[in-house]
């Protein structure tokens, strides 16, 4: 569908030219069967980029909404926006790229949806199905009737009749995660109220599996990634292969914008339907309120109040969303012609959007707009030149002291055994010797380090079964600086994850103190570990 608007925007251009030199008719139309032709037989190997006056969006606008980024506490990693399927504006905050995959946590429930929208359309399931018909032999001794009720549908919608969201306990505890959700008590009637249900996800791909007999990464490739020419992503599974459906996707931030653009599209690309407009329409409408007692001036403000579709959210201004924590999001906005992929850390789910709101919103005109140079100068500028902060700065005469050492680890000891150090030209390595493996992390005294490692980092679900089970080695970046002569800071950033783990030393004579924090236990509250240097 792209390619068709920018050949159609190519045929008009000659249209021009060849009405300018009086060329006959029968020519143009040769000349217009053959763009259609080339255009529509290319593969989509990526976006036409426009400027935002073309689209009828502001620069402006777009500026105002990067610089308000900066002065809020909203870590942003990448920013894409398309309108009228053109991207308009994009940018990747240095360290992260645009060629790097990112974690995108609950947004995977909306791909998990996507594939029981295929199976249904290849009439392999409904949503009508009964979930206890799938797994016959997984069933505890008593089922019980709203068990037995439990339809697809329900667990589409959030509505299963669950207590509390039974994830952490289930996935956590479990290795067989269906029988644990089947034996969960359902204390609802199914469809009668929302509970948000992270495994309820995870059950849509264990059927999805069931009936096709491929995990959903794979069932979805050729008819979602391939024909979007999304490449390299990965997907979490569970201890016995099932993809964890509620989260553990990776995808790239152009990938997540081509989704979007799929839904705007009613699931048309490049002049195929490839997932039925049906079933667009049935998984981004209302299907459930979140809390329908909540007062009008709560769900004016909040974008978790609009309703649930089938694990989509419905957002405020007639959009929808796909959603993942820490600010993932694929936005999509029917009435805007708009899309707008985000991968983020942000401690504020909603005042992230409110950015959106409050900045690109009023930014989107019905109207192609008066061409503005010097604004787009400005936010390609901008757009390139986005970046983290870098944490450097400093130097202690220690370096030459502890470099090659290694520090014995006394105290705080759960595997891990020493620390080797080691400065050679403004690089720092960290060895981390622990009871199976050694890593080695590298970080830059004024830049980002590049590697990979198979450390794992900082992830909101590290506890469950399977923790990461399928993924590749996990690309990060590092910097240091020493705060004070007897103390160096390190920062590794996950660059395809939301997270950063933190590293402080602090030396006093052979005695080494370590502390690990990250995104969610802060510098000053992380794991703590004595040692001494020999």
């Amino acid at each position: 569908m792209l390619l068709e608007k920018n050949a159609l925007r190519m045929i008009t251009i000659y249209h021009r030219k060849l009405n300018r030199i009086g060329k006959q008719w029968l020519n143009f139309s040769i000349l217009l069967l053959f763009i259609l032709f080339t255009f529509c037989s290319m593969k989509p190997v990526e976006m036409t980029s426009s400027t935002p006056e073309e689209q009828g969006v502001s620069s402006e606008g777009l500026i105002q909404f990067l610089d308000a980024v900066a002065d809020n506490p909203h870590e942003l990693h990448s920013f894409m926006m398309l309108r009228h399927g053109f991207v308009i504006a994009e940018g990747w905050w240095d360290p992260y790229r645009a060629d790097l995959k990112h974690a995108l946590y609950s947004t995977s429930k909306s791909f998990t949806a996507t594939a029981v929208g295929f199976a249904v359309a290849e009439k392999k399931l409904s949503v009508d199905d009964k979930v206890i018909s799938f797994f016959p032999d997984m069933l505890p001794d008593t089922v019980s009737a709203y068990l037995a009720e439990l339809k697809v549908k329900h667990l589409l919608s959030m509505s299963v009749g669950h207590k509390s969201d039974p994830t952490g306990m289930v996935a956590g505890n479990n290795d067989n995660w269906v029988k644990a959700f089947l034996s969960v008590p359902i204390v609802n009637e199914p469809g009668s109220k929302f509970l948000y249900n992270s495994l309820a996800t995870y059950m849509l791909s264990a059927i999805v599996q069931k009936v096709t007999g491929q995990r959903v990464v794979d069932y979805l490739k050729p008819r979602l990634f391939d024909p979007l020419d999304i490449t390299g992503m990965d997907w979490e599974t569970d201890p016995h292969g099932i993809n964890t459906g509620g989260w553990g996707l990776r995808l790239k931030t152009e990938d997540m914008a081509k989704f979007g653009q799929l839904f705007l599209q009613k699931g048309l690309w490049q002049g195929q339907q490839i997932l039925p407009a049906s079933w667009v329409e049935e998984a981004s409408t209302r299907k459930i309120e979140q809390n329908p007692d909540a007062p009008q001036s709560r769900k004016d403000s909040s974008d978790w109040l609009q309703g649930y579709c089938y694990q989509m959210w419905r957002s405020r201004h007639n959009s929808y969303r796909a959603d993942g924590a820490y600010g993932q999001f694929i936005l999509i906005l029917p009435e805007q012609d708009v899309v707008i992929a985000i991968t983020a850390e942000t401690p504020d789910m909603q005042s992230e959007l409110n950015l959106v709101w409050n900045y690109i919103l009023p930014s989107i005109k019905t109207q192609a707009l008066p061409a503005n140079p010097d604004a787009n100068q400005r936010l390609n500028k901008k757009s390139t030149s986005l970046a983290l902060p870098l944490n450097t700065g400093g130097h202690s005469d220690l370096e030459a002291q502890i470099s090659g050492k290694i520090c014995e680890i006394s105290s705080g000891n759960d595997g891990l055994k020493h620390l080797g150090f080691a400065f050679t030209n403004k690089i720092f390595s960290l060895t981390l010797d622990t009871d199976s493996v050694t890593h080695q992390l590298n970080f830059g005294a004024d830049k980002w380090v590049y590697g990979e490692t198979t450390k794992y980092g900082p992830y909101l679900v590290s506890s469950f079964k399977g923790n990461r089970a399928g993924l590749t080695p996990f690309k990060v970046a590092g910097c240091y600086k020493w705060h004070d002569t007897n103390t160096l800071v390190m920062t590794l950033r996950y660059i395809e994850s939301p997270h950063t783990e933190y590293i402080t030393c602090h030396f006093d004579k052979d005695s080494v103190t370590i502390e690990f924090g990250n995104s969610f236990r802060r510098p000053g509250t992380g794991q703590i570990y004595k040692g001494l240097l020999r």
